[in-house]
Formats: structure tokens, sequence, C-alpha cells
């Protein structure tokens, strides 16, 4: 055999040796791995088995646990997204005196809502379902806080509400700052049919009742 045909076949042989011995390698590391493995599940069974001590399982009862049912995912992020956009949207700078019909009490009616509603809304035709206290908050908190109770107001179909706005006592110069807010803002929101001023027992100058749409669904059957 040529020299080199020789060097070449022991240049080959000791490849392959070294292949193999790469083999045995990774082969012993994971079968090392894997008694380390064994070795722990071991130590904790057996850990398990002193926790429980004398234990037995509960006899069966029969019972059929009803299936979990899937809740779908909220987007809540989202929706404080929109709500804060829809809170930003409000504008303090309408001219809310042209919507407030001028009869002392600051009483507002959506066009196509009869004068009649606002009479019955005063004098407590409908039971006040819920309310909400904006004391002590600045005006942006406030305005989200309102938001927020409004959209809640409509999913419990609340109708009739309170909304406490104060009558600025505590604020500086003795100015109810939230009151002319709050009537602009309610002013511009499409779920408010109708507001007037609180009767003195429900609040006076530092509240109004406010009169939601009914649920659409409810619109519908009719």
């Amino acid at each position: 055999m040529p020299k080199r045909s020789l060097a070449t076949g022991l240049a080959d042989l000791a490849a392959f040796r070294d292949a193999l011995r790469d083999e045995a390698l990774r082969q012993a590391q994971a079968d090392a791995r894997a008694r380390r493995e064994r070795e722990q599940r071991e130590r904790e069974a057996h850990l398990f088995r002193n926790s429980v001590g004398d234990a037995v399982p509960l006899p069966p009862t029969g019972r059929i646990d009803p299936p979990a049912v899937a809740i779908e995912p909220t987007a809540r992020q989202f929706e404080q997204d929109e709500l804060c956009a829809l809170a930003e949207s409000i504008s303090d700078e309408i001219d809310i005196d042209r919507l407030l019909d001028t009869d002392g009490d600051l009483s507002f009616r959506r066009p196509g809502v009869g004068a009649d509603v606002v009479r019955r809304l005063r004098r407590g035709h409908w039971v006040l379902q819920s309310q909400i206290d904006l004391h002590g908050l600045r005006v942006d908190e406030a305005r989200e806080v309102l938001v927020n109770y409004l959209t809640d107001c409509m999913k419990r179909e609340r109708r009739c509400i309170r909304v406490i706005h104060g009558k600025g006592l505590g604020s500086v110069n003795k100015e109810p700052v939230l009151k002319g807010k709050v009537l602009k803002w309610l002013a511009q929101r499409n779920e408010v049919l109708a507001f007037c001023q609180a009767a003195p027992a429900d609040g006076g100058s530092g509240a109004l009742i406010v009169l939601l749409r009914p649920p659409a669904s409810r619109t519908r059957k009719r």
C-alpha cells in the first residue's frame, strides 16, 4: 500500500476513534443527567410520603363536578383607555345656559323629551337606584369617575340616579367648582335624558337627580 494511502487511512481511523469517544462522552453525560433527575424525583416522592404520613384519600362521594365555564378574556386596558378618551372628549367650554330650562332649578331635558319628564323627575316619580359623590375630587378625576359611573349604570340598567357635586362650602371662595362642570358633562352624555336639581331632602343645590335612557333591549321590545 502506498505511504500516502496508509496515512489517509490512519487519519480516518483516528477521526472515527475521536467521534466514538465524543459520542461515548455525550452518552455518559446524558446518563448522568438522567440519573440525577431520577434521584431528585425519588427524593421528592420520599419527602411527599413522609409529609402526608398516614393520610388516606377521601372516599368517593359520587359527586360530579360541573365542567369549568370558560371566561372570555376582557380587554380591560382597552376599555379603560376608551373611557379615558371619552372623558377627555367631554368639553368644559360648551354654553350650558342655553341648554338649561329657565326655571331656577337647573333642569335639563334632551330634545324630544317632554317637559312632564322633568316635572315627574323633580317630584320623585322614579325611585333613586344609585348615587355617586364627587366631593373632594379634582376636576379631571371627577370627569373620569363620572364617565365610568354612567357607563356602569347603563350596564346595570339603572334609570334614576343622584350625582352629588357639592355646594362648594369647602372650596376656595366658597364657590361650587364641580357644579357647573357636572352640568356640562351630563348634558353632553347621550345616555342622559334629563336632570334637575335635587329636592332639599336629597341634597338640594349640592346634587342633581338624573334620568338615564332605558336599556336598548327594553327599547326594542317596545
